[in-house]
């Protein structure tokens, strides 16, 4: 165990196990409110999976949102939410996440320092469903200066190798090949930062504000129990007391294979998480004999597997966004057939890549390839790759749909019919299979200065042509521990154990297993971070919608 940063004393007020946005939410929230806090990070980095995500928070009836003229309503959310979520989930998490997501916000934002940008157009996932809003619930921080606010302790922040940028830029530049990257290059240099970088390290300066004590190479391994109450924590053999309680916030268990081969309801190809994330903290409480929930569920998303992308050593996956999004490219199946609509969510998508077929007894949408041609290259890049580049490996490359449906094992009349069909419907702006193109979300990731009549369509006509493998991946398991509404840790029976909180991929997430927006996964987890920290601390759940004399002169 090494200690960045505090005292290397062996009690405080709080004990948190991990280090991302939930964890250093629920940290920094109760020692801005008196507390003393020690983070125990199992890794030798700071941020968790939180630190490589793109840092958004999806959070309704937001107060920037209010700002902007955007009319958005707790109640329009909860119909929404429990659309997304098929009628699965528990009220009183739901609430929580949606009635006290803007109370974090503002909190973070006035007692913590941590500042967020509206992305006042960025809709919501399923914009079919009730209650469903074309932009204004998801935030985002801002580009921040991590090397001025940390010094030293910036470089033990992880990194998910992504140049300094935020999604508004996103917004304007469009693909990649549009990017300045030469004054990307010159942020970096100046010690910028943006996204789950950005986010991670604006929390961490409050708790550097606040004296939290920071401890890496950490692993929990127990938790202490005294008279029925959790009392502390052993990590790596050493006993660290907790005053008031223990919070767990390590992450996922997507890495331990024999956890997510027994818990999750389909295979899990691969993630893009920190290696760490392997149930240590679910496996504690699970001894103290904690409830669980929606551990069958995970954030799926659509990834490739690119040789060297690593993480920590480990081969990770690479998230597919607009290489299937955007107009000229299709995903198709082993069979050569399209099977959804390539524009949607992520999450919806992946789901997708879960359908069996039982008369073959083997998956029906896998293997399945991105298919687009060398004018989509030229115009967009695909990942790293560019037009006059060496073609890479890990990129398969036919002069013609036939060579290319020899190279990825599918019937080549079915490849060259598949891509007939949608390219006679791109260049008439519809999709009649899939409906591709047909709601706000899928044209939000298309191209505007697309010639064809829809931002999200275009034939694939100039040779050759490439494939791009795609497989079943996520960012992490979004099930697990149980809690009430205020985070605390229930047992079988649904009651408290006593002095034990639980944040993050560890805990079951408040929306079941839907996925609403842009930062669903940061907006209620941190949502629950924080009201630990103020649970801890004595104070109430909701934070005044006006700035306290006290705190405005400060």
């Amino acid at each position: 165990m090494r200690i960045l940063q505090g005292k290397p004393q062996d009690r405080f007020d709080v004990v948190v196990v991990g280090s991302g946005a939930a964890a250093l939410a629920a940290a920094a929230t109760a020692a801005n409110e008196g507390k003393s806090v020690l983070v125990v990070e199992k890794s030798a980095l700071l941020g968790g999976t939180s630190a490589v995500s793109g840092g958004m928070l999806w959070v309704a009836a937001n107060h920037l949102a209010r700002a902007a003229g955007i009319d958005d309503s707790p109640a329009d959310a909860a119909r929404y939410v429990r659309a997304v979520s098929r009628g699965r989930g528990r009220d009183d998490l739901f609430d929580a996440a949606i009635t006290r997501g803007d109370d974090m916000l503002r909190y973070l934002e006035r007692e913590l320092d941590v500042a967020f940008l509206l992305l006042d157009n960025f809709p919501d996932y399923r914009m079919d469903l009730d209650g469903a809003l074309d932009g204004g619930r998801t935030v985002e921080p801002a580009l921040y200066d991590a090397a001025a606010a940390l010094g030293p302790l910036r470089a033990h922040i992880r990194t998910d190798g992504r140049a300094p940028f935020t999604m508004q830029e996103y917004e304007n530049w469009g693909a990649f090949t549009h990017f300045p990257w030469a004054e990307l290059a010159a942020r970096e240099t100046a010690g910028l930062v943006a996204k789950g970088q950005a986010l991670v390290s604006m929390l961490l300066a409050s708790c550097l504000g606040n004296d939290v004590t920071l401890a890496v190479e950490a692993r929990a391994e127990r938790l202490v129990v005294v008279d029925g109450r959790v009392t502390g924590v052993v990590v790596d053999g050493r006993t660290f007391h907790a005053n008031d309680g223990v919070v767990l916030a390590s992450g996922g268990f997507e890495w331990d294979k024999r956890l997510a081969d027994g818990l999750l309801q389909t295979r899990l190809h691969v993630v893009c998480s920190p290696p760490s994330n392997t149930g240590d903290g679910l496996r504690m409480a699970q001894r103290l004999g904690a409830r669980t929930g929606g551990t069958r569920e995970a954030w799926w998303a659509p990834m490739s597997v690119i040789p060297g992308d690593l993480r920590d050593g480990e081969q990770v996956g690479t998230l597919l966004r607009f290489e299937r999004q955007g107009p000229g490219s299709i995903m198709v199946n082993q069979h050569g057939r399209r099977f959804a609509n390539e524009s949607q969510n992520y999450n919806d998508l992946a789901r997708s890549l879960h359908s069996w077929d039982p008369a073959a007894n083997a998956p029906l949408n896998t293997p399945a390839h991105v298919v687009f041609d060398h004018a989509f290259l030229e115009r967009y890049g695909v990942l790293s790759h560019r037009a006059g580049q060496p073609t890479p490996a890990w990129l398969l490359e036919g002069a013609t749909l036939a060579d290319l449906a020899a190279r990825i094992g599918v019937d080549p009349a079915a490849l060259a019919d598949t891509v007939g069909r949608f390219n006679h419907y791109a260049e008439l702006g519809q999709d009649p299979d899939f409906g591709r193109g047909g709601s706000r979300y899928d044209t939000y990731w298309g191209d505007a200065a697309n010639v064809f009549p829809n931002p999200s369509l275009a034939p694939l006509t100039t040779g050759p042509y490439y494939a791009l493998a795609v497989v079943n991946g996520a960012f992490g398991t979004s099930g697990g521990v149980s809690t009430d509404a205020v985070g605390r840790v229930q047992d079988v029976d649904g009651d408290p154990i006593a002095g034990l909180f639980a944040a993050g991929n560890i805990a079951e997430s408040a929306y079941g297993a839907g996925y609403p927006g842009a930062g669903a996964t940061l907006g209620p987890l941190m949502t629950m971070g924080y009201l630990i920290g103020r649970t801890l601390a004595g104070q109430p759940a909701g934070y005044p919608a006006e700035v306290p004399a006290a705190a405005a002169a400060r």
